[in-house]
C-alpha cells in the first residue's frame, strides 16, 4: 500500500492541492496529515483520498470545523497519538508538540511513528520503530511531503513546487 504523509499546511489550500495532485499522480491510496492543518479549505482538499489526521499546536477547531468534518465523514481525532493499521503495519501519528511525544518512541508498539511540527523532513530508526516527518508545506524550503510503501518499507520525499 502506498501511503502519503503530509504536515504543517497551516491553511495553505494551494499547497494542500498541489500535494494531493502529486499523491494522485503517484497512486497513493491513503493520506495521513500530521497536524497544523489550518482549516476547512485544507480539509476540502484532503477529501480526495481516505485520510487520517491529528490536530497540531496551531489548530483551533471551532464548531464550524467540527460540523464540516462530520458532514463529510472525516473522523475528528481524539487524544494523541492517532493509531491505525494499514496493510498490516501499525502507525502512531503525532503532531510533535505533545508532552508524550518524546517518550512515545520507546513506549509504543508500532512500526511507524509519524510527526510534523518541526517543518524539517526526518527519516530515522530507533530500534524497530521508523520515525518519519514529511517536512512541511508552509515555512519550509523545500516544501515537501512523503510517500511510504508499506510492503517494501520504501520512503520517498517529494518536493512540492508552486505551493
Amino acid at each position: 500500500m502506498l501511503v502519503g504523509v503530509m504536515s504543517d499546511t497551516h491553511g495553505r489550500r494551494r499547497a494542500a492541492r498541489a500535494a494531493m495532485k502529486r499523491f494522485a499522480q503517484l497512486n497513493v491510496e491513503y493520506v495521513i496529515h500530521c497536524g497544523d492543518v489550518g482549516g476547512i479549505e485544507v480539509f476540502s482538499e484532503l477529501l480526495a483520498l481516505p485520510c487520517t489526521f491529528v490536530w497540531g499546536n496551531t489548530d483551533f477547531p471551532e464548531q464550524g470545523v467540527h460540523a464540516f468534518l462530520n458532514s463529510v465523514g472525516l473522523r475528528t481525532p481524539g487524544k494523541p497519538p492517532a493509531r491505525l493499521t494499514l496493510d498490516g503495519k501499525r502507525f502512531a501519528v503525532f503532531h510533535g508538540h505533545e508532552s508524550g511525544f518524546s517518550r512515545a518512541v520507546n513506549a509504543l508498539d508500532v512500526d511507524y511513528l509519524l510527526h510534523g511540527h518541526t517543518h524539517v523532513a526526518r527519516d530515522e530508526r530507533t530500534g524497530r520503530v521508523r520515525i518519519i516527518n514529511p517536512g512541511a508545506l508552509h515555512r519550509a524550503h523545500p516544501k515537501s511531503v512523503a510517500t511510504l510503501h508499506t510492503r517494501t518499507d520504501t520512503l520517498t520525499f517529494h518536493e512540492i513546487d508552486g505551493a
